[in-house]
């Protein structure tokens, strides 16, 4: 079995960047440089087959490069607790309709459509307890990073007991 999602691979200057900063905020697992992406679309487990169909069909996805800027920072809650802080990337466009070409593609191999709303985004940090004071972190935020997103990565995330391990399965670039 393969627990998969797709991404964007984050290019070395910006995971510098984003680790550089991390750190201050009590409670926190902070993400690996290995770990920073901004997820398109989590596939989920699915067997060695339906893998095999998820990666065809995402080589025949066409799109053009584009631009992105790392921006604001921000919080997920669940059931008023912090769960995720995360750092967003603007224009976010370009990002959302990447998103809706990976979800369509996945649908025509059987993988159900995202039902949630899609906000594009790069994970920092993740809480299973209390969350120490986030209000001077979120305040001084990020100084903008610029990248250009040139592919398309499936990953395949494995679990282990120091959280998260990403390997890469395959990557397609976008049209320059």
């Amino acid at each position: 079995m393969h627990r998969l999602f797709v991404g964007i691979d984050l290019p070395h200057a910006v995971k510098d960047a984003l680790v550089a900063r991390m750190g201050g905020v009590l409670g926190a697992r902070w993400q690996s440089e290995d770990q920073l992406h901004l997820t398109l679309r989590f596939v989920g487990t699915v067997d060695t087959h339906t893998a095999n169909a998820v990666a065809e069909a995402l080589a025949t996805i066409r799109a053009r490069a584009f631009d992105l800027s790392t921006t604001r920072t921000g919080i997920f809650e669940r059931k008023a607790r912090i769960e995720t802080l995360w750092v967003g990337v603007e224009p976010q466009e370009p990002v959302k309709a990447l998103h809706n070409k990976v979800d369509r593609a996945l649908q025509l191999v059987g993988i159900a459509p995202e039902m949630r709303s899609y906000l594009p985004h790069i994970t920092l940090a993740r809480f299973s307890g209390t969350a120490g004071p986030l209000d001077a972190f979120l305040r001084e935020g990020f100084p903008p990073v610029s990248f250009t997103v040139d592919a398309i990565t499936l990953f395949e995330s494995r679990l282990t007991t120091e959280g998260a391990d990403y390997s890469v399965v395959a990557r397609w670039p976008l049209i320059a």
